[in-house]
């Protein structure tokens, strides 16, 4: 019998290949499709927005961390992907009693290169995975490095004011550009006026998702920094990490050319 193993040490094990697939995870489900697995997936969440016309037509489960059990029951899986920080742990152990769960952790690039790799073998999807990675992998290598090592605070939230900060993916793609991060704590950080005024970063990079930054915003942030760059930032493009990837290092190689210009401007 196969045997699989996932990004958090499970193994999983599966007879044949999976026919009827539910995807617990936006950036996850985009690789699914991408894959071309439009058959085998059965079930994504209320979240899971691209490809938009395939995902019109697949059954919704939920949300990432309110899944419906008893719709994921209904679809029959026999597999589910999942993930560690954007899935509740709880839903996740009782979803493992009944299901294979193939779950992934993702902290970095190369924790994506690998996810990709991994459901590639999972989903007999192998040389199309690793053609995606290669393709990713290049693409990076060829990124125009800031090399001015502007200081940046990158937001994801608002009321309270929420940051990212290291070992996160986010933290990882910022230092990919040849940005420094300022905020210098863990994970997410939710931060004050003032401590941001502190940090003096020179760029703050406002997110389109979770929270919906938008142009209206700028200002309120210039109040804060007014020697500061703002600026609105595809919120997808730093924090999904599958075959989205594919689109990030020409969307980077384009703001970070921006910055730069703009600082110079200064």
């Amino acid at each position: 019998m196969p045997q699989y193993q996932d990004q958090i040490g499970n193994t999983i094990n599966l007879t044949t290949l999976p026919k009827r697939i539910v995807s617990l995870v936006p950036s996850q489900t985009e690789l699914l499709f991408d894959l071309g697995l439009d058959r085998e997936i059965v079930g994504v969440t209320k979240f899971c927005i691209h490809p938009k016309i395939k995902i019109k037509s697949t059954a919704k489960i939920g949300g990432t961390k309110s899944l419906s059990i008893n719709k994921i029951k209904a679809l029959i899986p026999d597999l589910i992907i999942a993930n560690k920080e954007e899935n509740e742990q709880d839903q996740i152990e009782t979803l493992q009693k009944i299901y294979p769960v193939w779950t992934s952790d993702i902290s970095k690039l190369a924790d994506a290169f690998d996810m990709i790799t991994k459901v590639g073998q999972i989903t007999g999807k192998v040389m199309e995975a690793q053609m995606m990675v290669q393709r990713i992998n290049q693409s990076f290598s060829l990124l125009n490095l800031n090399t001015l090592n502007l200081r940046v605070a990158y937001f994801i939230w608002r009321k309270p004011y929420m940051v990212v900060g290291r070992g996160t993916f986010i933290n990882d793609i910022l230092q990919k550009c040849g940005f420094e991060n300022v905020i210098k704590l863990d994970r997410y950080q939710e931060i004050y006026a003032g401590n941001l005024v502190e940090a003096k970063p020179d760029v703050v990079l406002l997110s389109t998702e979770p929270y919906p930054f938008k142009d209206r915003h700028i200002e309120e942030f210039k109040t804060l920094l007014p020697n500061a760059i703002i600026k609105i930032v595809d919120g997808e493009i730093f924090s999904w990490y599958g075959s989205r990837l594919l689109h990030a290092p020409a969307y980077l190689n384009k703001l970070i050319t921006d910055l730069t210009n703009i600082h110079h401007e200064k």
